[in-house]
């Protein structure tokens, strides 16, 4: 039963909140609770409408709240669905994985043990529990953004019956590849997006650097106590592939100074940069960030950090100073206060030797549930010739390669959803 149903303007939720095992090998061990929301049309709610669950991006991402400015995809998609928004085990109301959370593990390695049971694999156990306890075992559409286009892979591969359709937005990835293998194809993508950012914006050359030389010689502290080094400067460019990226960037540092005579950070700008460095909202973002790509033997290791040194560019002291992309250091755990009770439990996680594999290739090969893809040509996170190798290893899957859109284009655009449906539409899904 729902634990409660309303309507709001122009929508009628219901919510959902669903004991399932922490560990799926082990249904009568521990468990934890999911919460799912279910919306609909406010007129349409006593209809039979086709199931769309939405795989949010990550890792540790919640599912989007409605709002009258919902991303677009949302208003697309509810003219002809039934949306189911989970949040993924460990975010928003799905027992919520915090700093507090950590302080019951005396030692790394159980709290890694812990953070192994919040991978694709379960979550896409997860989602098959709701559909079948929930929704009678219906064949439900995917949407998957991002991180959701990884998870639509291990969808494919542990339980295809209970799709009949998948939409992917940026996130088709890359069947074999490492954690190395992604940031030696990141690195240069990022470096490329700084080189846009400051062709478009050539005063930020130097207003930057003024900053980050303020911060290498002296002891700048935000609001929540932590120091503001140039490192943790350096990761705001993570916003560099999204489409309102460049100018967020920009009129953040156009109010950097506290006056002409820019010998102060301002109090603005600083509780800026605490709020976009800061991991309160999404802890498991930063923690599992490099999981994700781990399969089979062989350690993660801090893959990042450790391709960094190949790209000097990306050094403190280079002027212009180069903004990181999606990229996590063993240094954040230590100098961000909200990632702090996380650090025994990564540096576990990134020295484990072995992890379980996410995708099927023989499942994948054969696959017979119709998928959509677009692939963003220019996208900063996910590599687009990795994306267009797994299309070539899955079956049943047409990619869209476009250059229109950034890595959030879904969010931006109906059309790019409404574009993947006539996708599947033609090739005469989705399956019954």
């Amino acid at each position: 039963m729902p634990i409660r149903e309303y309507t709001i303007p122009g929508l009628f939720v219901r919510d959902h909140l669903v004991p399932v095992p922490l560990d799926w090998s082990k249904p009568d061990g521990a468990t934890i609770e999911i919460f799912a929301r279910e919306l609909c049309d406010a007129a349409r709610s006593r209809e039979t409408l086709p199931l769309l669950v939405f795989l949010q991006g990550g890792p540790g991402g919640k599912a989007p709240r409605p709002t009258g400015g919902g991303p677009s995809w949302l208003a697309e998609a509810l003219k002809t669905h039934r949306v189911v928004l989970v949040d993924q085990r460990g975010t928003g109301r799905s027992s919520r994985i915090e700093g507090a959370t950590m302080a019951a593990f005396e030692r790394g390695e159980a709290a890694a043990d812990y953070l192994c049971h919040f991978r694709a694999d379960s979550i896409v156990a997860d989602c098959e529990h709701l559909r079948k306890t929930l929704f009678g075992g219906v064949k439900w559409e995917t949407l998957g953004q991002s991180y959701g286009g990884f998870l639509t892979l291990t969808y494919l591969s542990a339980a295809p019956e209970g799709l009949s359709a998948c939409y992917v937005t940026g996130g088709l990835a890359g069947l074999d590849a490492t954690a190395d293998d992604v940031y030696r194809r990141t690195y240069p993508r990022v470096a490329e997006k700084n080189a846009h950012y400051y062709s478009r914006y050539p005063h930020d050359r130097d207003r930057i650097g003024r900053i980050a030389d303020l911060l290498a010689g002296n002891d700048v502290r935000l609001p929540d106590g932590d120091r503001l080094t140039v490192r943790r400067l350096q990761t705001v460019g993570i916003d560099l592939g999204m489409a309102p990226g460049f100018e967020n960037i920009h009129w953040l540092m156009d109010e950097a100074f506290s006056g002409s005579a820019e010998d102060r950070l301002s109090d603005h700008f600083l509780a800026a940069v605490m709020e976009l460095t800061s991991y309160d909202a999404n802890p498991l973002f930063a923690v599992l960030q490099e999981v994700i790509y781990a399969q089979g033997d062989g350690a993660t290791a801090w893959a990042a950090d450790r391709i960094r040194a190949e790209h000097p560019a990306f050094s403190e002291a280079h002027r212009p100073l180069q903004m990181t992309g999606e990229m996590m250091y063993p240094w954040m755990f230590q100098e961000i206060r909200s990632l702090r009770p996380f650090r025994a439990a990564v540096e576990a996680l990134a020295e484990r030797p072995r992890h379980g594999r996410l995708y099927n290739p023989q499942r994948l090969a054969d696959n017979e549930v119709p998928v959509a893809a677009a692939v963003y040509f220019d996208d900063m996170y996910v590599d687009a010739a990795l994306s267009l190798e797994t299309a070539r290893h899955v079956g049943n899957v047409e990619t869209w390669v476009t250059n229109e859109y950034e890595h959030d284009g879904v969010r931006q655009s109906g059309a790019v959803f409404a574009r993947l449906v006539k996708m599947v539409k033609k090739r005469g899904g989705p399956r019954a």
